[in-house]
Order: C-alpha cells, then structure tokens, then sequence
C-alpha cells in the first residue's frame, strides 16, 4: 500500500464516520418531532440562536453543549479502568463495523477508481457481527463497573438479550449468504441488482423480519429496551453516568440504529443500487439524466418552498414564526436559480469525468434515503409498541425466532440446491 492509498483510506473514514455522526443529531430530532407527532404535541421548539429554532433541530446542538459543560459525577466505589471504558467502547463498536458498507459501486474518475468503502472484505458480512458483537462488552463494563445493582442487573439482561438474538440473526444472514454465494457485502449488494423485485427483501422476507427484529434488540430498542428499562431498574447500565460519558453512550445507541439501518439496507434492500434503473445506464445517458434531474429539482425545491412558506403564521409573535416564511423563500429562490441556469448549461460540454460523479452522487444518495427510510421505522416502532417482559423477549428469542431462522436456512438451501 502506497502513500496515496493510506491517504485515501484515511479520507474515506473521516468522511463516512463524519457522515454517520452527521446523522446523529438529526436522528435524535427526527425521533423527538415523531414522539410528538405520534402523541399529537409539537415537540422540541423553545431552543435557539438568536431566536433561530429550525423547528426544534437547535435543541440537538443545545444538548450537546449541556452535556459537554455539565458537572461530571463519578461513583467513588466505581472500578475506574471498566468504568471509563465503557462509553467509549459504546461509540467505538458502533462507528467501526460501518468501515464495511459499501455507499457506492467502484467509480472510475480519468483512470483513478473510487469507491466509497473503507475496507471492501471477503468476509465482510462476518465482520460486521463481530464488530457488533463487542457491543455487550461496553455494557458488561458499565454496568460492573458502576458498583451499582441496577447497572449490574441491567448489563446482565443485555448479555443475556443480545445472545439470544444474535444466534437468529446470524441464521437470517445465513440464508443471504446461500442465496449470494458470497460474504462480501459489495457482492451481496451485486448479486440483488436494481430491480425491486431481486432484493433480498422481497426473495427473503421471514430472513428479513428476524434480523430486523433481532436489530431491535441488538439496539436496545422498544419493545426490546430491558437492559434500560427505567420502570424496574431506573436506567441500567447507565444509571451512574453523566455528562458527556453519558453522551457517548446516548450518541453510541443512535450511531448503532444508523448503522444497523445502513447494513438492513445493504443486505435486503439492494444497497446504493437504484430501483429499476442501471447505473451503467445512468452513466451512458448522464446527458438525459442531467436534463430531467436538473429541472426536476428545481420544480420540487420550488413546490417544497412553496408549501412551507405557506405554514408563516403569527402565532407566537417571535422569530420562529418567521423560519416557515426565510426557509420557503430561500427553497424557492435556490429553485428558480437551478431553473434559469438551464440554458447556461444546455450547450456546455462536462468532462469526461462528469458521468461517474453523477452516478456516484446518485448511488450515496439512494443508500442513505433507505438507511434514513428505516431509521424512521425504529422510531415508529418504538412509540407505537409497548416494551416486553423478560421472560416474553427469552421466549421471542429461543422459542421463535430461533427455531424459524433455521428453518428458513435449510430451506433456503435446499431451493437453491434443487434449483441451483
């Protein structure tokens, strides 16, 4: 590996481990809007800089800072070395297993290929459960390490929890890994194609309800949130923490529903590929494509602008109730633009590197539209069901999950043995 390889991987991590702690806060404002919309109230709004709210995206930075100044309180009992661990094994297991998604296919810009991928493995689908594997070890640290029966009791249930499920959940990539032939995470994604119909969604649906089931409880999600339960065990294994160790493990959940939800949709959901059209295509036609998708943006910006500009009220007869009005006007004054430059481009002649950047912008978006598309299904889930008993996860675990994602591995290999 040369100079220029070790400076290219190093730039592909910062930029994807940017884009995923980009993702939190945004996570953590879509999760409060949803609560509240589900619950028919308005959610965070009061935060802001100089009385500029943003419909409450300004609380994610206002939470950030708080937790950042707060007063750090330690357990005096506390063993120090786990303890202090903890947190940062938290976000560390939950950023690094993302180093084998691949957000787009090998790009070829003027002889030089790009592929946004930190590190494109054989086994990279054995990577990723056991990089998410290490996740208990930050919350059997926490949880001995507090010197607190609630955190203990808490970190046992995650132990507890997480192999249960595991187990299903490696059974239900198993059946993907028959059907694709291979581990690697690019090849899985290849082997899906762009048509709907091909993704391992649709080809293995029972595969696809068990891993995302187990994913729930990997994330210690609702209805799977026992290890946290704060109506029996106050907050589990975090219960001792506070300040910004507290915030490494709060970012660390998110981070892992982001990346639990990006590999989701590498494995069942055809990944960066665009449904029902070819990037091969896109890159052959970028003309065409360039001459829909660029007035087509510029209409939808437009109607977009319009339809919030049209939320201005004065209701609260402060700044916010100017954000609908600046946010609609700029939508549609960046629309316009885009339209007027139209004939600017229309006889211009892009290099030729211009096709592979745009199929390239295409694949990173429609990835991060699905990881985003099931990030909000987690949300939904867990304000719509209630949490589980223990005994009821056990049983989910053992008892059903388990046996069904057998089942559908031998019968899954038996179909593409018989049909091979």
């Amino acid at each position: 590996m040369n100079h220029l390889d070790i400076i290219v991987a190093a730039a592909k991590t910062l930029v994807i481990f940017s884009m995923v702690m980009g993702l939190v806060p945004v996570l953590i404002w879509m999760e409060r809007k949803g609560a509240a919309y589900i619950q028919d109230r308005r959610g965070p709004n009061r935060a802001a800089i100089l009385g500029v709210r943003l419909g409450g995206l300004v609380h994610s930075l206002a939470d950030a800072v708080k937790l950042l100044t707060k007063e750090e309180v330690s357990v005096a009992a506390a063993s120090r070395p786990a303890y202090l661990a903890a947190p940062v094994v938290a976000l560390f297991v939950a950023t690094v297993t993302v180093a084998v998604v691949p957000f787009s296919e090998p790009a070829d810009f003027g002889g030089f290929s790009f592929s946004l991928q930190v590190a494109d493995l054989k086994a990279g689908l054995v990577y990723v459960f056991a990089m998410s594997s290490l996740g208990v070890y930050a919350l059997v640290l926490a949880g001995w390490g507090s010197c607190n029966k609630y955190s203990l009791m808490g970190a046992l249930r995650s132990c507890a929890q997480m192999i249960s499920c595991e187990l299903a959940m490696g059974l239900a990539a198993l059946s993907i890994f028959i059907l694709a032939g291979s581990l690697s995470l690019g090849d899985i994604v290849e082997d899906q194609t762009f048509w709907p119909w091909r993704w391992n969604a649709v080809r293995q649906p029972l595969a696809f309800l068990i891993f995302f089931a187990a994913m729930l409880a990997e994330a210690n999600r609702l209805p799977f949130d026992l290890p946290e339960g704060e109506s029996e065990i106050v907050a589990g294994y975090h219960t001792e923490y506070s300040s910004m160790r507290f915030a490494m493990f709060f970012m660390g959940e998110y981070a892992h529903i982001i990346v639990g939800s990006a590999i989701a949709a590498t494995i069942f959901f055809g990944g960066w590929q665009f449904p029902l059209v070819e990037s091969g295509w896109i890159r052959e036609n970028a003309n065409l494509v360039l001459a829909v998708l660029w007035p087509a943006s510029g209409l939808a910006l437009m109607a977009g602008g319009i339809l919030v500009a049209r939320r201005f009220r004065r209701k609260y007869f402060d700044a916010r109730d100017f954000e609908p009005l600046i946010l609609g006007l700029s939508a549609v004054a960046a629309g316009l633009a885009l339209l007027a430059a139209i004939p600017l481009a229309a006889g211009a002649a892009f290099p030729a590197w211009v096709p592979s950047l745009l199929a390239f912008v295409i694949q990173v978006a429609t990835i991060l539209v699905k990881t985003l598309v099931i990030c909000a299904t987690f949300i939904w889930i867990r304000w719509t069901l209630p949490r589980f008993r223990y005994d009821q996860l056990m049983g989910l675990g053992w008892k059903v999950l388990l046996p069904l994602g057998m089942a559908n591995a031998v019968v899954t290999a038996v179909l593409v043995l018989w049909y091979g």
